[in-house]
């Protein structure tokens, strides 16, 4: 897990901006891929930017409620 705290609010949605980026590009590259390991390893890809993405809007959602 990752210290986000120490980002400004600016990294922050920089951050997110491309972990958006990141997750739309992999969608598409799923999309145009073939068989199970290339998927489940997509899957993963995908699975584990979702979680940063989450982490972050949260850490940002929690500095805008102060």
């Amino acid at each position: 897990m990752n210290d986000y705290s120490i980002l400004s609010l600016s990294e922050l949605n920089d951050r997110i901006a491309i972990l958006r980026d990141n997750i739309r590009q992999l969608t598409e590259q799923a999309t145009g891929s073939s068989g199970a390991f290339n998927e489940e390893r997509t899957a993963e890809r995908i699975e584990q930017q979702q979680a940063e993405l989450d982490a972050l809007i949260k850490e940002r959602e929690s500095r805008v409620k102060k």
